[in-house]
């Protein structure tokens, strides 16, 4: 694992602590899924070649930045984003979302902002929702993660297609339980639901997309459907096996995708 400092970086209500690893650019920054953290992108930096520069944080809500308060909607997860890329990006970069972050990440790069290289969408939610988000699927969504029972559950019969190892998905669970009450709601009964198509259109650096062959809850053709027709600028691969945790089920996949998108 590559050597990383903590910085941090003052947002509204408060600061987050960012992870900071300096190195050759451009600079990666990861954003996690609704339930992940900073920690979710442990096995995707220990596959990534040493001195390459990376910056990853627990967004608002979640983990150590849990006591921040809300909104703890998209566009004040994309303000954070842009704080962080200020302070800790000086060069070029490339957003890095997974999820959740896929739709920060979209939003954000909307803004067109200086220094953006690229996007990398890991089992992004697209910025269309398919007709399977319901009311009745968000509703169910926001207990997910009621308890470690909940949490487990969706682990193993929701989210992965492929055993976790059990540091892993010890981690996993600790991750989906840390965070405020207001945040763990705010994505399943808004932010998934949120159509952000126009914004996605503006989107102008080269994309590339990971899909998880056996994910269900953002499946390759909904990507297809959902995503791709927004983002002209878009690739997808699909990475076989896999369900919904490309960086936990399949960290080698996802640091060989970046190192392939970088050059």
């Amino acid at each position: 694992m590559m050597t990383e400092t903590t910085r941090p970086v003052p947002v509204a209500g408060g600061s987050l602590d960012v992870r900071v690893s300096d190195g050759t650019g451009p600079a990666l920054v990861f954003l996690h899924y609704w339930g992940g953290s900073a920690g979710t992108w442990n096995g995707v930096l220990s596959h990534l070649p040493a001195g390459q520069a990376t910056v990853r944080y627990d967004q608002r809500g979640w983990g150590v930045a849990r006591e921040l308060p809300g909104p703890y909607g998209l566009d004040r997860l994309a303000d954070d984003l842009a704080r962080v890329v200020e302070a800790c990006a000086p060069g070029p970069y490339v957003l890095v979302g997974h999820s959740m972050g896929g739709k920060v990440s979209q939003l954000f790069a909307a803004r067109r902002p200086a220094g953006l290289a690229g996007l990398v969408l890991v089992a992004p939610a697209p910025p269309q929702p398919p007709g399977t988000v319901t009311e009745e699927y968000r509703q169910g969504l926001a207990h997910a993660y009621d308890s470690p029972e909940t949490v487990e559950h969706a682990l193993g019969q929701v989210l992965t297609a492929t055993p976790l190892p059990e540091d892993v998905r010890d981690t996993a669970v600790g991750d989906s339980l840390a965070a405020g009450a207001e945040a763990r709601r705010e994505w399943p009964l808004r932010g998934i639901a949120r159509d952000i198509t126009a914004a996605a259109r503006e989107i102008e650096v080269p994309v590339t997309v990971l899909a998880g062959e056996r994910d269900v809850v953002e499946p390759p053709h909904v990507l297809r459907e959902h995503l791709l027709p927004h983002l002209p600028r878009a690739t997808l691969t699909t990475v076989p096996d896999v369900g919904h945790l490309l960086p936990l089920e399949a960290p080698a996949a996802v640091a060989t995708a970046l190192g392939q998108f970088l050059t």
